[in-house]
C-alpha cells in the first residue's frame, strides 16, 4: 500500500529520529503573532542565538489588537507591551512583520493563505492551537507552544512524537442551511472531543471534495477540538487555483513545477491508514454546541440531552454544563435567548462566511437588546467586503462592522462578554471564561445560524428566519 499524504510530507522533512522516538522535523513555515512569542525571542537573547532562517518567519499581530479603536498606545498597557516587543523583535531579527497599520495584517489563520505563504506538502508551525486550518492546503500543519515557538526559530526545527492518520471520510450532498461549521461540529459530536487524540485527521469524501477551500479551512480548523493534532485535506485544483497568484506563489516554471510536486502528494487511492470514519452529510443538521465544549452538541431541533443519553464517564462535565450555561434536560435549543452575536475568529472571517450571511439578513434587523458584531479576519478580507457594499448591509441591518482582530473569539482584547451574557458565536471554543468572563456562555454555530440568533434574539433555525434561502 501507498503513503497518505500526511506520511509523505513527515518523511520529506523528517531530519533525525531522536533517542526519545520523537522526529526532528524541519519547517517550512513559522508563524507568529504577539501572545507566544515574547518569551521566546526572549529566551533567544538569553541564549544568545539567533534567528536560523529569518526568511521562513512571518509575524502579524491579531489576539490583543482592537477592532474598533486602534489607536496607539492601546488602553490595555499589556496588549501596548506585546505589539512593541513583537515589532522589536521583528526588526532586530530581520522577521517580515505585518503590524496593525499594514494592509497585509489580520489573524494569522487568515492572512497565511491569502498571502500564498501556505502551501502543499509544507510542515508550518504557529504558537496557536489552530494552526491545523492550513492543513486545507494539503500541508501538515501544528499549534506549539512559546518553547517550540523559541525552538523553531533558534533551528527551523520541531521535534515531534510520530502520529497515526484516521482517514474521516464524509460523503454525500448537505442539505438546505448546512455549511462547514456544521460539518466539523458533528464530526467531533460523533467522534469525541477526545477522539483524535494521537491522530492526524485526514479529511476526503464527496462532500469535502465539493467543498470550497475556505470551508475546507473552517473543517480543518476545528480538528484540534477533536483531540486531532493535524486536521488536512489533499491538494486539488480547487487548491491550485487559490493560490495562484498571491503574493508569495510561485510564477512562471516555478509554478508549474510546484503543482506537479503538489499533485504527487496526494494520498493515493490504496493509501495506508491507521483507522477509517464514515459519515453521511445527509445526516447532519444546522448543529451548535450547548455546554462547554464543542464536542457537546446537538442539531438545530433536539434538545439538551437527558443523563440517561450520557456515557457515564462524562456525566460529570454534562451537569457541570447544565450548570454553567443555565439549562435543563429536555430543553429545547431553539427559543434559548441570546445577549451577545459574533460573526468572525480564524474559524468564520473569510470573505465566504461574509457573503453568506449579507446574502440573508437584507431585510431583516438585529433584536432589541443583542449586541452584534461583524470582524473580519483581515484588512485584505475588510476591503473585498466593502467593495462589495456588504459593510453597508451588514450596518442597516443592525449589526457593528469591526477592524480585523481575533475579536470576542477569546478575552485577550476589548471585546469581551459581561456577567452571565449568552453569545451565539461562530469561533471555535465555549469553554467556561472563553470569552472574557468566568459566568459568560458561549454557543458555536455557523456564521448563517448567528445572524439567525441575532436577528430573532433567541437560539434559532436559520431555514425559518430567512424563509428558505439559507
Amino acid at each position: 500500500m501507498s503513503k497518505n499524504l500526511f506520511r509523505k510530507v513527515w518523511d520529506a522533512h523528517a531530519v533525525d529520529v531522536l533517542a526519545d522516538g520523537r522526529t526532528q522535523l524541519f519547517v517550512g513555515l513559522h508563524l507568529v503573532h504577539e501572545v507566544t512569542s515574547p518569551q521566546a525571542f526572549a529566551a533567544l537573547r538569553e541564549l544568545g542565538l539567533s534567528v536560523a532562517y529569518p526568511g521562513r518567519t512571518f509575524a502579524t499581530v491579531d489576539h490583543i489588537v482592537p477592532t474598533d479603536e486602534r489607536a496607539r498606545p492601546f488602553r490595555d498597557d499589556l496588549a501596548e507591551a506585546m505589539i512593541v516587543a513583537l515589532a522589536d523583535n521583528c526588526k532586530q531579527y530581520g522577521i517580515q512583520y505585518f503590524g496593525e497599520t499594514d494592509s497585509r495584517q489580520g489573524i494569522v489563520h487568515v492572512i497565511g493563505p491569502e498571502q500564498g505563504l501556505t502551501q502543499p506538502g509544507m510542515v508550518i508551525c504557529c504558537g496557536d492551537s489552530h494552526t491545523s486550518t492550513h492543513g486545507a492546503f494539503g500541508a501538515v500543519a501544528f499549534g506549539i507552544g512559546t518553547s517550540q515557538v523559541r525552538d523553531v526559530l533558534a533551528t527551523q526545527t520541531l521535534a515531534i512524537e510520530p502520529l497515526k492518520v484516521r482517514r474521516v471520510q464524509i460523503d454525500g450532498a448537505l442539505g438546505k442551511g448546512v455549511y462547514a461549521k456544521d460539518v466539523i461540529l458533528h464530526v467531533i459530536r460523533t467522534l469525541g472531543v477526545n477522539g483524535g487524540v494521537g491522530f492526524a485527521y485526514e479529511f476526503c469524501g464527496t462532500t469535502i471534495d465539493a467543498m470550497s477551500i475556505e470551508e475546507r479551512m473552517t473543517v480543518c480548523n476545528m480538528a484540534i477540538e477533536g483531540g486531532a493534532r493535524v486536521g488536512y485535506v489533499n491538494p486539488d485544483e480547487k487548491t491550485f487555483a487559490y493560490l495562484k497568484g498571491r503574493p508569495y506563489s510561485p510564477t512562471g516554471a516555478q509554478w508549474d513545477a510546484a503543482v506537479e510536486t503538489w499533485k504527487a502528494l496526494a494520498s493515493g487511492p490504496d493509501a495506508e491508514y491507521d483507522d477509517v470514519a464514515h459519515l453521511d452529510a445527509s445526516t447532519i443538521a444546522p448543529t451548535l454546541t450547548w455546554g462547554i465544549h464543542p464536542g457537546q452538541a446537538v442539531g438545530i431541533d433536539e434538545s439538551i440531552p437527558e443523563e440517561s443519553a450520557v456515557p457515564v464517564s462524562e456525566r460529570g462535565t454534562w451537569r457541570e454544563a447544565l450548570e454553567h450555561m443555565q439549562v435543563r434536560p429536555g430543553q429545547p435549543v431553539q427559543g434559548i435567548k441570546v445577549d451577545v452575536a459574533f460573526i468572525g475568529s480564524c474559524t468564520n472571517s473569510r470573505i465566504s462566511d461574509l457573503r453568506e450571511v449579507a446574502k440573508v439578513v437584507v431585510g431583516h434587523h438585529v433584536a432589541a437588546g443583542v449586541k452584534a458584531l461583524i470582524v473580519p479576519g483581515s484588512w485584505s478580507v475588510a476591503a473585498e467586503a466593502e467593495a462589495e457594499g456588504l459593510d453597508k448591509v451588514f450596518l442597516d441591518a443592525g449589526f457593528e462592522w469591526r477592524r480585523p482582530g481575533c475579536s470576542m473569539c477569546l478575552a485577550m482584547n476589548p471585546d469581551k462578554l459581561v456577567g452571565d451574557q449568552m453569545c451565539a458565536s461562530t469561533s471555535n471554543r465555549n469553554f467556561k471564561g472563553r470569552q472574557g468572563s468566568a459566568r459568560g456562555r458561549t454557543v458555536l454555530m455557523s456564521p448563517v445560524m448567528v445572524a439567525a440568533a441575532a436577528i430573532k434574539g433567541e437560539i434559532a433555525d436559520a431555514r425559518d428566519v430567512f424563509g428558505g434561502v439559507a
